[in-house]
This record gives C-alpha cells, sequence and structure tokens, in this order.
C-alpha cells in the first residue's frame, strides 16, 4: 500500500455495517473479528434450555445470522474479499446500498442489547408496528442513557430502541421514575 493510500484509508471514518451471516454462523465471524481486532456486537440473550434432565441458562445469539461491524468502508472491502467466511451485507433498500447504522443509534442499541437480559423482547422493526410514544431517555439503572421510544408490550412499560428498518428491542419493565421525557 502506498503513502497515499496508508493516508485516504486513515481518513476514512469507521462506520458500522449490519451483516447477514448464513447458517447461524455469527459466532464464527465474530471469531474471526474479535481475532483481527475489529469492533463488533453480535446481541445476545440468555436462554433457558434443557440439558439432560437440568435447566440451564445459555448465552445465544437473540437474532440469528445478524452481526454489526465497525470499519472504514475500505477496510470492509478487503476483508469481505479475503474472508471465506459466509457474510453479505444487509442492503438499505431506498438506497441499494449497505445499510449503515449511525453511531449513536448503534451506542443506544448496544446499550439494551448488551445486557443479555432474558426479558428483552426482540421486535419488527416497522414503525407501523409500535404505538406512537414519547420519545424518552432511560436515567438509571443497567439500561441508563439508551434512548428509545415509550410503548406498552405485554402490559408492561418497556423502551423500544430500534436500528431502523432492521431490528428492535424492548427493554424490561422501567420504573417511570427512571425515564426523562426527550423533547422532539
Amino acid at each position: 500500500m502506498s503513502a497515499v493510500e496508508s493516508h485516504i484509508e486513515s481518513s476514512e471514518a469507521s462506520v458500522w455495517y449490519a451483516m447477514r451471516v448464513t447458517y447461524h454462523r455469527e459466532m464464527r465471524v465474530k471469531e474471526n473479528l474479535d481475532a483481527r481486532g475489529v469492533e463488533n456486537f453480535v446481541p445476545m440473550q440468555y436462554k433457558r434450555v434443557v440439558r439432560g434432565e437440568q435447566m440451564v441458562k445459555v448465552l445465544v445469539p437473540s437474532v440469528h445470522n445478524l452481526i454489526f461491524v465497525r470499519m472504514t468502508p475500505e477496510a470492509m472491502k478487503r476483508w469481505k474479499a479475503s474472508t471465506e467466511l459466509p457474510v453479505r451485507y444487509i442492503m438499505d433498500r431506498a438506497t441499494g446500498k449497505p445499510l449503515l447504522v449511525p453511531s449513536q443509534q448503534m451506542q443506544h442499541f448496544m446499550t439494551v442489547a448488551g445486557t443479555h437480559h432474558e426479558q428483552l423482547i426482540y421486535l419488527n422493526p416497522n414503525p407501523g408496528d409500535f404505538a406512537r410514544g414519547d420519545r424518552v431517555r432511560v436515567m438509571a439503572g443497567v439500561f441508563e442513557g439508551a434512548e428509545g421510544v415509550l410503548v406498552r408490550v405485554k402490559g408492561d412499560r418497556r423502551v423500544v430502541v430500534a436500528i431502523e428498518g432492521l431490528v428492535a428491542v424492548a427493554t424490561t419493565f422501567i420504573h417511570p421514575s427512571m425515564l426523562e421525557k426527550i423533547n422532539p
């Protein structure tokens, strides 16, 4: 790589890509990226399963075949061209280009989904699926700092944090004293 190419690459900003992985191999892709020191995120959740005669909690992907990867566009092109792993871009239907997740939106999503809580509920992200609610920020607790829309899910007040057009996650019950309304 020439000095000019190196300078251009270093001046590019890293962005979050939403990637599709086939055949439930998201953890294999994650291991590959971790070994390379690449920031990535797989939404995980504890599930109770029966093993033998015992009920045990295991950490499993919450949304199969989905991984978020933070790279520069040039590094992503090189990695995709060099890897034999089954990954492909999730495309933005409006633009026909790879779906890029804004950093702040990704941070809010990771704040909630990164807790691995059993009672998180992953939802279809289409806006029509949610009742219109107030935009809120969680001020305390394990979801502190997350911003989303306040909705009722299964009878409880929850905050829904969405990656536009891809996935949404609803927190566990949050007491109103821990919420702050955000002005639109």
